[in-house]
């Protein structure tokens, strides 16, 4: 087996559930400098006296929600994990609504993959420069992807004469699944494409770069695919199930104005539980072995095993 998982699932969830921690959005630009400094100055061994243990760990939480590890740029807010729940539950909630139009369809697919690009490109691994033509060539053809599934699934549907109303209404809430999962994994291949060309370095024990590997950018984009065919499962899949128990309840059908905030909350809940899950499959500092890399990797230094950022 060629990739080593760092840690345990449960010991990354608990990373993660700090990095997509939504409150590290109203950190101002000094307390990230401060925090910045404070880790600093623990690398270079120079603590001011009196910084507890806890006080690191929360500038490291910090430090990992809002700065690229690559880059060592701000990551812009709404494209953060940390973001990826308080901004994109509102879309999801649009996918969400039942009796789509082929219109509302392709403006919610699109505000949806829209999203996810700006998200998987801020969060890529970022060793090599990417060309704003790259970029606008994988924007268009996820969207594109996304909104031609979505669409083809709903009409394939509505042609279907010999299903219940009721069916087809279940079957319409559950068609954002099989489309997003989709587009996803088409999102995540186009936005990081150049990856697959350039190659993504690698690092050695301490943390210097060995060389650039494809065969390690293409372990990177399919590990982050998989997690965004995960990530979509319950958001897409549970809320309709749950939807569909609740607006039988006499309560609800006799104050139906609460079913939009009540499937709001359904879907925020779903979203928020989902997302450390998904990206806590797999580490974010991923480690290969030397042997199933590139020969010029392997000449280039004694380590059997290197690290690769596989962005988030």
């Amino acid at each position: 087996m060629c990739i080593h998982f760092s840690g345990s699932f449960f010991g990354r969830l608990r990373h993660f559930v700090d990095i997509i921690d939504p409150s590290t959005l109203f950190v101002s630009e000094k307390r990230l400098n401060e925090c910045i400094k404070l880790l600093d100055d623990y690398k270079h061994g120079s603590l001011p006296p009196g910084v507890s243990d806890v006080q690191l760990w929360e500038a490291q939480k910090i430090k990992q929600a809002i700065i690229h590890p690559d880059t060592g740029e701000k990551i812009f807010m709404p494209f953060r994990m940390s973001g990826y729940v308080p901004f994109g539950t509102p879309i999801v909630i649009g996918l969400l609504l039942p009796n789509q139009t082929v219109v509302s369809t392709i403006i919610w697919q699109w505000l949806n993959q829209s999203h996810n690009a700006c998200v998987n490109y801020a969060n890529r691994n970022a060793t090599k420069p990417t060309p704003t033509s790259k970029f606008i060539q994988g924007y268009a053809g996820a969207v594109t992807s996304a909104v031609s599934i979505a669409v083809g699934l709903n009409v394939l549907i509505q042609k279907a004469n010999k299903l219940s109303p009721a069916t087809r209404m279940i079957i319409q809430r559950l068609v954002p699944f099989p489309a997003v999962a989709s587009a996803n994994i088409c999102n995540v291949g186009l936005m990081r494409h150049n990856e697959l060309s350039e190659g993504i370095d690698v690092l050695d024990n301490n943390g210097n770069i060995v060389g650039s590997s494809r065969i390690a950018a293409r372990h990177a984009i399919m590990e982050t695919a998989f997690t965004r065919v995960v990530l979509p499962m319950p958001i897409f899949v549970l809320p309709p199930i749950i939807m569909s128990y609740l607006e039988r309840l006499r309560f609800l059908q006799s104050n139906r104005r609460l079913l939009l905030p009540i499937h709001s909350v359904v879907c925020l809940v779903t979203f928020g539980l989902s997302l450390p899950v998904a990206i806590s499959l797999f580490p974010q500092m991923s480690q290969i072995e030397v042997s199933c890399l590139e020969p010029e990797i392997a000449m280039a230094t004694d380590c059997k095993v290197v690290t690769y950022n596989k962005g988030l």
